[in-house]
């Protein structure tokens, strides 16, 4: 299946584009040119790779859940574990990446959205170890889910700025991070997190993420001789699953499945409009404007999603299912008891699919979960929930 998809120019299909400020066009121009030109510069990538192996702790295992399983009768199940990252999460991946681009600007001050706080998290680490100023917005209901977070952002020298504006989510955060890149764009680089956003980031994002399925499709091919029949991420704002999927996008055989909260059904129920600079579908009230949304999972509570994921569901090639709450959950405690893995909650979204898809297959078939964060930041969300 070959996919018309126009990166340098910002377009998936329909999706994507750069609707912003004529000055604020002009400096995510110069991004893009940087960008283009350090992706394929022998010193950056090298550098980069030094990073993602000393720093990240990369290349990390495709593990197979021998548990689980045995438990669904046999359908074999991986886990491509970026929970083992350096940080936590998959999100480290791409602010390595960005924080070398920032470098090579001249960029002294960086600010960054975070909903689960994972993403801030990665993007303090790197801005200490490049001796950068953070400022990080997250959304106010956020950092009181995610109030361990906050303090390790905190502890690594970045400045939280709690949003109270909107619903206080992830939303909000995006919405403060880009007025201040408005104000301040000459001398702040803006590290944004999800493959979401104005042209170039959904590029930059899924290009830095891409590492995940560049390991797991020579994993699975080393371990099964084989490609696998699913491979299935959690999305949100769409980049560990853009990053999960980017190296099977040519492989028909292999189906792509997103898996996004039922209480934030934006690929499944979602409209093409512009949210935040971009076009993509999008979650609308009856005024037109961006849904209200709510997630038990911070990271996923978004009423968008990547441009390029829209394009992926606009045709056909990748499968975008939803999960409750109340069955992420499960999956949550499931997995833990089983694997002694505890997932983040935007992963066990992945996990209890890919459980309801290993009853339709057989012994012959192959799941790649992605595993895109650990459980440590939502134990005490998780035990408060448990409780009630």
């Amino acid at each position: 299946m070959s996919l018309k998809v126009d990166e340098k120019k910002g377009y998936f299909g329909e999706f994507g584009g750069s609707f912003v400020p004529d000055e604020l066009k002009q400096v995510l121009n110069l991004l893009a040119e940087q960008f283009d030109h350090y992706k394929n510069d022998p010193e950056f990538i090298e550098e980069y790779k030094y990073y993602l192996k000393e720093y990240v702790g990369r290349e990390n295992p495709l593990t197979l859940a021998q548990n689980l399983t045995r438990n669904l009768g046999g359908v074999k199940i991986y886990l491509k574990r970026e929970d083992l990252n350096h940080t936590g999460a998959h999100k480290i991946n791409n602010v390595i990446g960005q924080i070398l681009l920032a470098k090579r600007m001249g960029a002294k001050r960086v600010i960054a959205e975070t909903g689960a706080g994972q993403h801030g998290v990665a993007t303090a680490t790197a801005c200490a170890m490049f001796d950068m100023e953070c400022i990080i917005y997250m959304g106010k209901l956020d950092t009181e889910r995610q109030a361990l977070n906050v303090f390790r952002m905190e502890l690594l020298g970045a400045k939280v700025v709690s949003v109270d504006k909107g619903q206080g989510r992830l939303k909000d955060a995006v919405d403060a991070a880009l007025n201040d890149l408005v104000e301040n764009y000459q001398t702040t680089f803006y590290l944004l997190g999800s493959a979401v956003g104005p042209h170039p980031f959904p590029t930059m994002v899924k290009h830095f993420q891409s590492i995940i399925s560049e390991e797991s499709k020579r994993q699975i091919l080393e371990k099964e001789g084989k490609l696998p029949t699913a491979v299935v991420a959690c999305a949100g704002g769409g980049s560990n699953a853009i990053g999960a999927f980017a190296h099977y996008l040519e492989e028909e055989s292999v189906k792509l499945i997103g898996v996004e909260p039922a209480e934030a059904p934006t690929l499944t129920e979602g409209v093409p409009a512009v949210i935040h600079g971009f076009k993509c579908l999008t979650l609308l009230d009856d005024q037109g404007n961006p849904k209200p949304t709510y997630s038990i999972s911070a990271g996923l509570d978004y009423p968008g999603i990547g441009p390029e994921h829209s394009y992926l569901k606009q045709s056909g090639r990748a499968e975008y299912v939803t999960i409750t709450g109340k069955e992420a959950l499960e999956a949550f405690q499931l997995l833990s008891k089983v694997e002694g893995i505890i997932p983040a909650l935007e992963s066990s979204h992945a996990v209890a699919h890919a459980v309801k898809l290993a009853k339709q297959l057989t012994k012959d078939d192959v799941i790649i979960v992605n595993l895109s964060g650990r459980g440590d930041k939502d134990v005490e969300q998780v035990f408060n929930m448990l409780k009630v």
